[in-house]
């Protein structure tokens, strides 16, 4: 029960929930138990089995026991009514009364329904909140190892199953065990025989429930993992869509969805059948203890049993069925409570999962960068994977320092390491001598700008991609950070202009425009330090005329790294920095790399630089 106390954390303070829904619970049980009670004077009144001619004195009210005063008062009216009037009245009057009882409870049922959503909807917004910030917050290396398909999983159904299992099983479980208590007091006071005879079934079917509910557990963990897997076969085959198509790979892939879908609903058949077991079981059980009442209450009765009359054994039985659904209740919340737990476990064990980069609570902040940054003898593992070894390199403010070398030399990950999307394994990395694990992240971040092979975009509008993170961003500042950036004019031919939505990742824009746009947004934002990672590389040749130009812009007055860029803008770099195998093999400008005939020409020669 440890991932479901876990859970109620979500619905904190319970006292603005918890109160307000027993006192509405106890109400609508009350009220409604009530109503069963008052089968009696109808069917004595019915069958003309009351022959009152004393009315009852109307009670005085008294404070220690009002529950006295109220049947005393109901007494009063219904002998006025039999003695006065005739049965008719008397079962006009009680039927009046069960109208007045009944409108009672299904408000105050309503009332706690309500109560109950405002802590649902509050359960699940701050779930999916509290997810949404610890998946912001990880590290790059904890996407390496994870699918994205299972993390979406745990983000949309883990928590919808939580919804429709545990949030529910709570409504069960906090009322309907009133429910069987209030019904088995008024029982026992009715007839303490009968009840005791009944309550004898109940742990054999407490057992049985508790059997299925462990393997219910088990099958749930698997079926979530499955339904992970589905989803991270659809995100993929989306996103890929077009080298599916190219490759003829349709046929392939859809064998692929077919069996990891052909497992899941393997899985989730048994599950939900084993799950629905639970009520057909509680069912049956209750019928079974319905007939062995009313042959032992039949006995009583006929035997002569002071306790007992017709019309009062019948409403025992009316009440007695009023058990049986709640128990089914409980059965059913406590088994679909188990996969809502697999759901919650999902969950928890995502935000359970340490964050590799972590602020110091005694972070300096930085607002401005004045001087150089030195990667201090740094290296950097990967899973026992040596990916940067004994790097050294000083960073002088305003200058330009590219980093080439073959794919997997290790660039992209020095880049990576400055903003600290990772950490060191060995040395440090300083700015203006301040190491940047002792920095506030937002101030480190705030200080670079990037812009990506992939020109990643969101799906709103190109004002919103540009000033993006910038709510109050000023128009004419937008405007001018996509003219330096060359999109000023194919953004002005669009037919809403600013506020044209450009898709799915950019998918409306055209390969050079999409990396125009990721331009604009690092000047708009305009960093004192540029990281630009083979910014043009996927680009045709008249688009990457209008980025280099684009970037050219950018990188004017900066601090700028960049990876692999084409000749025509690596030779003005200040420093080139040639990486192999992790480690710094040659350094220098253009022209002093050539005159070394070293690692450098040969990628010149061949133009690899990725």
């Amino acid at each position: 029960m440890k991932t479901f106390r876990r859970f109620l954390t979500f619905a904190t303070p319970l006292r603005h929930y918890l109160p307000e829904y027993i006192i509405y619970t106890i109400i609508g049980v009350v009220f409604g138990l009530v109503n069963f009670v008052m089968l009696i004077p109808i069917l004595d009144s019915i069958f003309k089995q009351n022959n009152i001619t004393v009315i009852t004195p109307k009670p005085s009210f008294n404070w220690e026991d009002p529950v006295k005063y109220v049947s005393g008062t109901f007494d009063h009216y219904y002998t006025s009514y039999a003695a006065n009037g005739s049965p008719l009245h008397a079962l006009v009057f009680v039927c009046v009364i069960i109208g007045c009882i009944t409108l009672v409870a299904n408000i105050a049922k309503y009332m706690g329904t309500r109560t109950l959503i405002r802590m649902r909807m509050t359960v699940l917004e701050r779930m999916r909140n509290a997810l949404y910030k610890k998946l912001m917050g990880q590290s790059l290396s904890f996407y390496h190892t994870r699918q994205k398909g299972d993390i979406l999983s745990v983000v949309t159904n883990d928590v919808q199953e939580v919804e429709w299992t545990i949030v529910n099983s709570i409504q069960i479980l906090l009322r309907d065990p009133l429910v069987i208590i209030g019904t088995f007091i008024i029982l026992f006071v009715m007839s303490a025989k009968l009840t005791l005879f009944t309550i004898v079934f109940f742990p054999i079917s407490g057992f049985l429930v508790s059997y299925i509910s462990k393997k219910l557990k088990q099958k749930g963990y698997f079926s979530q993992e499955m339904l992970g897997k589905i989803l991270n076969v659809s995100e993929e085959s989306l996103g890929a869509v077009r080298v599916i198509q190219g490759f003829n790979g349709q046929t392939f892939m859809q064998r692929k969805f077919e069996q990891v879908n052909r497992q899941f609903t393997k899985v989730s058949r048994a599950l939900f059948n084993q799950r629905e077991l639970a009520s057909p079981i509680s069912e049956i059980l209750g019928i079974f203890i319905v007939v062995a009442l009313i042959i032992y209450g039949g006995s009583l009765i006929l035997g002569g049993d002071s306790e007992l009359s017709g019309s009062k054994f019948i409403a025992y039985l009316g009440l007695y069925s009023q058990i049986l659904q709640p128990a089914k209740n409980i059965s059913s919340a406590i088994t679909g409570l188990q996969k809502g737990l697999v759901a919650g476990e999902r969950i928890f064990k995502v935000l359970d999962e340490p964050e590799m980069i972590v602020e110091k609570p005694n972070a300096q902040s930085i607002d401005s960068f004045q001087s150089d940054i030195h990667y201090n003898n740094i290296s950097f593992k990967y899973e026992q994977s040596n990916v940067l070894h004994n790097i050294d390199l000083k960073i002088e403010k305003g200058k330009m320092v590219a980093l080439v070398g073959r794919s997997g030399s290790g660039k992209s990950t020095m880049a990576d390491l400055l903003p600290r999307f990772y950490d060191v394994t060995e040395g440090k990395i300083t700015i203006d001598g301040k190491d940047v694990r002792d920095l506030k992240l937002h101030d480190l971040r705030d200080l670079m700008g990037t812009v990506s092979q992939e020109a990643i975009l969101f799906n709103d509008s190109i004002f919103n991609n540009i000033a993006f993170g910038q709510p109050d961003a000023k128009p004419g500042d937008v405007i001018n950070a996509a003219k330096i950036a060359n999109a000023h004019e194919f953004i002005h031919q669009m037919e809403q202009g600013y506020e044209t939505n450009i898709g799915d990742r950019g998918m409306k824009l055209s390969g050079g425009q999409r990396q125009r746009l990721t331009i604009a947004r690092a000047i708009f934002k305009n960093p004192p330090i540029l990281i630009l990672d083979e910014a043009t590389s996927a680009l045709d040749t008249e688009s990457e005329k209008l980025v280099q130009e684009a970037l050219e812009n950018l990188m004017k007055s900066r601090t700028t790294i960049v990876i692999a860029h084409r000749l025509s803008t690596i030779q003005y770099a200040d420093e080139i920095i040639v990486l192999e195998k992790g480690e710094i093999v040659e350094r220098g400008t253009h022209d002093e790399l050539l005159a070394k005939q070293g690692t450098y020409k040969k990628l010149v020669e061949m133009q690899e630089f990725k």
